[in-house]
């Protein structure tokens, strides 16, 4: 009998661990955005640092300008990529100490939700992060006015 407990309780440990699994699938989409978004400003940045050498007078000062946007967008970008990895970590974490506590009867469980929650904190972070990129990228999308007028 003893042997049926022990599946029934891996088993809920496995329902239990569901949520940090699904929570890290979603990360690993989010992570892929950003690695996609990133390749692109850095080959936007490749393509105008060789027209910034090549030009002049204002031409050069807008292409100098979406430059330093690039590179914002590069920072930010690199900042919600390290809060996605950090938060799919915490993730893994709460998933192998559901495990442990399971199986070696460790009452931890204050400890498992505090570091899902650290988690999910730094998930909220990261999107944050992707949000604020977002908006910065609007930035350089935007018709000139010059061109309007």
């Amino acid at each position: 009998m003893p042997t049926f407990f022990q599946v029934s309780t891996i088993a809920q440990t496995i329902q239990l661990s569901l949520a940090p699994v699904f929570m890290l699938a979603a990360i690993g989409q989010i992570l892929n955005v950003l690695a996609g978004r990133l390749a692109r400003v850095i080959d936007r940045a490749r393509a105008l640092e060789d027209r910034v050498l090549s030009s002049e007078g204002a031409d050069r000062q807008r292409y100098v300008w979406e430059l330093k946007l690039l590179d914002e967008r590069m920072s930010i970008i690199n900042a919600a990529l390290f809060l996605a990895v950090s938060s799919a970590v915490m993730a893994c974490i709460v998933i192998a100490l559901l495990f442990i506590a399971n199986i070696a009867s460790f009452h931890i469980g204050t400890w498992i939700a505090l570091v899902f929650i650290v988690a999910v904190a730094l998930l909220i972070c990261c999107l944050t992060a992707f949000m604020w990129e977002v908006r910065v990228s609007l930035r350089a999308i935007h018709v000139r006015k010059e061109i309007l007028s």
